[in-house]
C-alpha cells in the first residue's frame, strides 16, 4: 500500500496521515489538520514542520497559514528522486576520494554556533519536564524561579526528584521563588517546601514555567485539564537564550511585587477573608504640574543658571505662602486640585468590597440565587435598592439613598456604592469567557442610576443559571 511505502521511506504515521488529508484537502489551517488527526495543533505543526522541509507541504503566508501537500503517488516520487540525489552525491563522493581526485572546489564557510545563540527545544511529558526542572535545579547557581498556576504545586510535589532538588537548591543558597494562584485544595502541598523558599499569590498569573539564574526558561505550552493526571498531553518549549530570559525575569519581578505574601493569601481560606493589601491609584498626570499651578507659579523651571533676584525671590514666596495656606482647607476640591482623585479611590475600594462579597458568595452554584442574596445585602446595609429584569436584556438596575450630588467638596460615597456592584459582578462572571458586563447611564432618579448589563455570547444560553 502506498502508506506503507512512504512509511518505508522514513516518515511516521502522523506524518503519512498528514500527506494523505492534505492531499485530498488543500488549503488548510494547522488547528483543522490537527482535529482530522486526533491530535494537538503542536503536533500538527512538527509534523508539518518536517514536511515542508522535505519539500512534499507547502504552506501559503495567510494568517492564519494554510497548507496543502503533494498526493500520495507525487510524495513517493519526490522521496525517490530526493533518496537518488543522495546516493548520487554518495557515489560521487566515494568515488573521488578512492581515486585520490583532487579538485579546486571553492572553500564552503563554516558557521560555528555561539554559545550565546538562542536554542529551543519541546519537551512533552509532565515526567520529562520536570526531569528537566530537576537538572534545572541542580545546575542552578544564583536563582531559580518557579511559576506554578494553580496546581503546580500538587504536580512538583507529585515528582519527589524535582521536589528534592528544588529544596536542595534553597538550602545551598539559590535564591528560590515561586509565585502560584493559591487553590484551598493544594495549599497543605506548600509544606513541602523548604522555609527559606518564598511563596507568593498572584490572582493575574496562571500559567506555568521555570526559570534559571537569568539564562534557561521553560515555559507550558499545553496541560491537560484534569489536574490529577499524569500530564501525558503536557508540553513545554525551553527556551536557552540569556536575552529572552532577562525579558521574562524583568515581568516576573513586576507581578512578584504586585502579588500578595502566601500567609496573607492563606487567610483567604481560613478566615473566609479577603485580607490581601489594597493598592489605590491615587491620580493620574503631572503633579509638579498640578502643585505649580495651585501655587501660582507661573514660570516653568529654569533649563540653565540665572542671576538671583532678592526682591523677587521675596515677593513670589509672599504669594506661594498665602496660596499655600488656602489648600490646608479642609475641602475635597483641594485635593482634585493637587491631582488626588478621591473618586477614583473610593470606587477601588468599593471595587474590593464587592469582590469580598462575591468571595463570601462562592459556594453558591447559581447565578440568579447569587444575585438574591447580592440584593438582600445591599438592602439590608442600607444603601439603596437593587433590581434585576429581563426586558430588553438581563440587566441589574442600581439605585442609591444617597445619590450623586454636584458640591464638588461632597464626599463622593456613592462612588464606592457602585463600586461594590461592579467589584461583585466582575469577580463573579469575569473569568466565564463567554460572559460580558457593561455599564449603562439609567435614567437619573435615584431608584434607576445605573445598569449593569450581563451578555452571554449568542452561541450560549442567553439567561443566567437558575
Amino acid at each position: 500500500m502506498w502508506e506503507e511505502l512512504l512509511i518505508d521511506s522514513g516518515l511516521n504515521e502522523r506524518e503519512v496521515r498528514s500527506i494523505l488529508v492534505l492531499g485530498s484537502n488543500p488549503k488548510m489551517k494547522a488547528s483543522e489538520l490537527a482535529k482530522e488527526l486526533g491530535t494537538t495543533r503542536l503536533d500538527a505543526y512538527n509534523s508539518l514542520s518536517r514536511l515542508q522541509e522535505m519539500g512534499i507541504v507547502t504552506v501559503t503566508a495567510d494568517r492564519p497559514m494554510r497548507f496543502s501537500s503533494m498526493n500520495v503517488h507525487q510524495a513517493i516520487e519526490h522521496i525517490i528522486g530526493m533518496r537518488k540525489q543522495q546516493l548520487n552525491r554518495l557515489v560521487e563522493g566515494y568515488d573521488e576520494i578512492s581515486k585520490n581526485v583532487t579538485k579546486e572546489t571553492k572553500p564552503k564557510q563554516v558557521t560555528q554556533r555561539n554559545a550565546d545563540d538562542p536554542r529551543f527545544a519541546v519537551l512533552k511529558e509532565r515526567g520529562n519536564i520536570y526531569s528537566r526542572l530537576k537538572k534545572m535545579a541542580e545546575d542552578s547557581e544564583e536563582r531559580l524561579i518557579l511559576l506554578l498556576g494553580q496546581y503546580g504545586i500538587l504536580h512538583l510535589c507529585r515528582n519527589p526528584e524535582a521536589l528534592e532538588a528544588v529544596n536542595n537548591a534553597a538550602v545551598s543558597g539559590v535564591v528560590c521563588q515561586i509565585i502560584t494562584h493559591l487553590d484551598k485544595r493544594t495549599i497543605r502541598f506548600f509544606n513541602e517546601l523548604h522555609d527559606s523558599i518564598e511563596v507568593r499569590h498572584s490572582d493575574e498569573l496562571e500559567s506555568l514555567g521555570f526559570v534559571k539564574d537569568g539564562i534557561e526558561v521553560i515555559q507550558y505550552l499545553n496541560i491537560e485539564d484534569n489536574p490529577v493526571g499524569r500530564g501525558k498531553d503536557d508540553a513545554a518549549l525551553i527556551i536557552e537564550s540569556p536575552a529572552f530570559a532577562e525579558s521574562h525575569v524583568n515581568l516576573i519581578d513586576t507581578i512578584w511585587e504586585s502579588a500578595v505574601m502566601f500567609d496573607t493569601a492563606v487567610a483567604r481560606y481560613t478566615d473566609n477573608q479577603i485580607n490581601d493589601p489594597l493598592r489605590l491609584t491615587i491620580g493620574e498626570g503631572s503633579f509638579l504640574k498640578n502643585i505649580t499651578s495651585a501655587l501660582g507659579i507661573d514660570d516653568e523651571l529654569p533649563d540653565e543658571d540665572t542671576p538671583f533676584d532678592p526682591d523677587a525671590f521675596f515677593a513670589a514666596g509672599n504669594e506661594v505662602n498665602q496660596a499655600r495656606k488656602k489648600l490646608t482647607e479642609g475641602k475635597l476640591s483641594n485635593l482634585q486640585v493637587l491631582g488626588i482623585d478621591i473618586a477614583l479611590m473610593l470606587r477601588q475600594i468599593g471595587n474590593r468590597i464587592g469582590r469580598e462579597i462575591a468571595f463570601s458568595l462562592r459556594s453558591i452554584e447559581h447565578d440568579i440565587e447569587f444575585l438574591d442574596e447580592m440584593m438582600d445585602w445591599w438592602e439590608y446595609a442600607g444603601l439603596g435598592r437593587l433590581e434585576y429584569d429581563v426586558d430588553p436584556n438581563f440587566h441589574v438596575r442600581v439605585g442609591l439613598n444617597h445619590p450623586p450630588v454636584d458640591d464638588p467638596d461632597a464626599l463622593p460615597m456613592w462612588e464606592m456604592d457602585d463600586g461594590i456592584i461592579e467589584g461583585a459582578l466582575s469577580a463573579r462572571f469575569s473569568k466565564d469567557t463567554h460572559v460580558a458586563i457593561q455599564r449603562l447611564e439609567g435614567s437619573g432618579v435615584p431608584d434607576d442610576l445605573w445598569h449593569y448589563i450581563i451578555h452571554r455570547h449568542a452561541s450560549h444560553s442567553t439567561e443566567l443559571s437558575d
